[in-house]
């Protein structure tokens, strides 16, 4: 089974995007389940969802309290306490800014989650461009779908068509591949930053000894 816990603000569609998620796994034959956590819905409050994804009928019904994935929909949540609590030591985790891991503080964390676990997409402002509003769930499922492998771009683009119809669906597709391709260009980078970091270190301490 796969889990995966959402955290954004009222307004960014944070329930939206479990739903969406759990059509694609769906698409793919998956079984599937999204769901809300109760609380506040008023615009710009917290909000949490959680969607699990596997290749069996699913019976818990439990929120999710160790998430194999975690997507941050809005990067002002980052100062919550206990956001990262209990992301799986092999998860990922998947912020939407514009800054890189370690310009906002995580860099970490980075290195605590395997070599291309941890990216930033600048989600939003892919919405703005081909959406014309800030809302980013569906640029962050494209992310999502290229850094984890879970659901394919195709089958989030399946399910935004199910979910929307007309111009607003092919918007927020567009919006989703365009985060696929920025999600997989900044996997790459971050994998290749880890590895000269690794060879930097190995050098010093050659040089050490």
């Amino acid at each position: 089974m796969f889990e995966i816990r959402i955290h954004g603000r009222g307004g960014q569609g944070v329930v939206t995007a479990a739903e969406l998620l759990s059509i694609a796994a769906f698409r793919e034959g998956r079984h599937a389940q999204a769901f809300p956590s109760f609380g506040s819905e008023r615009t710009g409050a917290p909000v949490l969802a959680f969607c699990r994804i596997d290749d069996k009928p699913i019976r818990s019904r439990e929120p999710i309290a160790r998430p194999d994935a975690l997507i941050i929909q809005d990067p002002t949540l980052l100062l919550m306490p206990g956001i990262f609590n209990g992301l799986r030591n092999d998860g990922y985790l998947l912020i939407n800014s514009k800054k890189t891991p370690s310009e906002l503080g995580l860099a970490g964390l980075e290195h605590k989650l395997p070599e291309g676990h941890m990216i930033t997409v600048p989600a939003t402002e892919l919405a703005m461009n081909f959406i014309g509003r800030p809302i980013p769930n569906a640029a962050l499922l494209g992310a999502f779908a290229a850094l984890t492998g879970v659901v394919s771009i195709n089958a989030v683009a399946q399910a935004i068509r199910e979910k929307f119809k007309g111009d607003v669906a092919e918007k927020n597709v567009l919006a989703a591949t365009a985060a696929s391709e920025a999600a997989r260009q900044e996997r790459v980078q971050e994998i290749e930053m880890l590895e000269d970091e690794k060879l930097e270190t190995a050098k010093i301490g050659e040089e050490i000894c």
